[in-house]
Formats: C-alpha cells, structure tokens, sequence
C-alpha cells in the first residue's frame, strides 16, 4: 500500500456516519469507496448481522476494497458507478443509509498518472474508470470548438472558455493535439490573461473536463433517484460534495422530494409527485479543526435526508 493511501483522511467521517444513524444490524451501502475511510467507520458500528455494500468506479480503490475486506462476510464490493446503484441485485431488498462522497478523491489528485492535476506532466486522462470510456485528451482530439467552449462554460464557470476552446482546436488543426497535463496547463496559463489570486489558470478547465469526462453531474441525479428507490422507510441519504455545481443538484433534489412546489395566489394547489424524503437540517460544513488538518475539507457540504415511510410519501 502506498504511503500516500495510508495518510488518506476521509473529510466529515464522523459527521457523514453519524447522519447515517447506523443500526447494527442494518444494510448500508457506501457508493463511492475511494479508500475506505467512510466504509470502516461504518463497519466498526455494524453488528454480526449488518450489511455493508462498496461502490467503486476507480479499479484501483475496488482492488483495495477487496484486498481488505473480501473476507469479512457482511461485506459485498462491485465495481461500478454509484449511478447504477438502484440496478445492483445486492440493493434489491433494500438498505438502510447510503453515503455518497462525491468528485475526484485525494489519492486519484496525489496519483500523477491519473491525469487529474496539472501540478506535475503525466497522460490527460482524468477517467475515474480507467477501465473504460475515453481520456481528456481524446475529448479534446474530437470535440468541436463549441462543445469544448460550453463544457468548460458550464462545468468550469470558466469565463474565457471560448478563448482557450479556441487555442486547443487551433492547436489541434495545426497537428499538436493535448496529450498531457503540462501542455494543457500552460496553454491555459497563456489564454487566461488576468490569474485569479491564489489559482491557477488552468484549475477551472481542469475541473470542467474531469466533469465532462466521467459524466458526474448525470451520475449523481441517477445516483440520487436510485438511493431514494432503494432507500427504506426511515434510511437515510448522506451526499457531500465539493463544489456548488453538485451541491446545486443535492441541495434541490431534497428540495423537490421534500417540499410541494409553491402554490400561486388565486390557483389551485399544483399536482405534485408523492414526497418521498425528510431534510435532516440545511448544510453541515466542516469545522475550523478540520479545515486547518485537511485543507481540502474548506470546501465540502454534507446534505442529509431521510426516506419517508410509504404511506406518509
């Protein structure tokens, strides 16, 4: 195992489990494993009888779940995407809390070679499953310059997105396509003409591809409805998320499975969809203490749920 894995620190753990309410003998599924911080926390409060299920896209975090907790019969591990979680056969009879710690994680950011960073020259991949799919460079070897443009627009909030979607395609047509971080990362250190104190140029179209890549923002809306199908009455639903594009998603999902949309004076109350969840307060956010030990906690939200029971929904 390698030492940065070790140092992982998983961000809210005791926050995250605490809202899961684990029950010993309960069923908990953690869609996304990464290294397992939440997952061991979880399995310290299950009893003989609990049940505890892993979810991975990375091959590389499955490996790791399975090298340490293959043998312990409460546990089940399957590599895929938590947006597939309600199709897992494991998940059919239902499940008590499931937890969801959504984006890159730190081992993937810290591994160079996975393409996530531009802090040192590797392969543009940014796949999350490297088992699949195509890599950031061959979105950008095939995408059209407008694609680029709204990609890095409405992922990234990158206001010269159509500047540095222009440099790449031109770049492209003259025979130097991207194919590593360096290059992407210094293409936009020359298109951004104003930094952002304290950032990168390239951090927004970083981020921006990495979303287009994996497809996150698709994967956690199906994520969502499929923790609300499976989740039974009185499991809870645990997301955090760090970045306001997904919290965006989070925050109105509850909303909407939650609350009856607003009635209009003088109008009959709208029709609405049976509500299907409880918001457990607003946003948690991570205290003082811990932003000053993992800096990379400044900026996560944990929204919290509870499934309705069916004849209150």
């Amino acid at each position: 195992m390698k030492q940065d894995t070790l140092r992982h620190v998983p961000v809210m753990l005791a926050e995250a489990v605490d809202a899961l309410a684990v029950k010993p003998d309960g069923v908990y599924l953690d869609g996304t494993f990464g290294r397992g911080g939440h997952a061991r926390e979880v399995l310290k409060r299950l009893g003989a009888g609990g049940r505890l299920l892993l979810l991975d896209r990375d091959p590389q975090a499955i490996a790791m779940a399975r090298a340490e907790f293959g043998q312990d019969p409460r546990v089940q591990v399957r590599h895929g995407s938590f947006a597939d979680l309600a199709d897992w056969d494991a998940t059919e009879g239902g499940v008590d809390g499931v937890l969801l710690d959504i984006g890159v994680s730190s081992p993937q950011l810290d591994d160079p070679q996975r393409g996530f960073s531009f802090q040192a020259d590797a392969p543009l991949d940014m796949r999350m499953d490297t088992s699949q799919g195509e890599s950031a460079a061959e979105y950008l070897a095939r995408a059209s310059e407008t694609q680029i443009a709204d990609v890095l627009y409405a992922y990234g909030e990158e206001r010269m997105s159509r500047r540095i979607a222009r440099w790449i395609v031109e770049r492209r047509d003259e025979g130097q396509p991207i194919h590593t971080t360096a290059e992407l990362a210094d293409l936009c250190a020359r298109a951004v003409p104003k930094r952002e104190p304290g950032k990168h140029p390239a951090t927004r179209t970083f981020q921006a591809l990495r979303i287009a890549v994996n497809g996150e923002l698709d994967a956690l809306e199906r994520g969502l409805a499929g923790a609300v199908r499976r989740l039974r009455p009185g499991g809870r639903l645990a997301v955090i998320s760090f970045h306001s594009l997904e919290d965006r998603i989070v925050k109105q999902f509850i909303r909407a499975q939650s609350q009856p949309p607003p009635s209009r004076r003088g109008l009959p109350p709208p029709v609405h969809a049976p509500l299907t969840l409880r918001a457990l307060g607003s946003a948690h956010l991570p205290g003082a203490e811990e932003i000053e030990r993992n800096p990379r906690a400044r900026s996560a939200v944990l929204r919290v749920a509870e499934r309705l029971p069916e004849s209150a929904a």
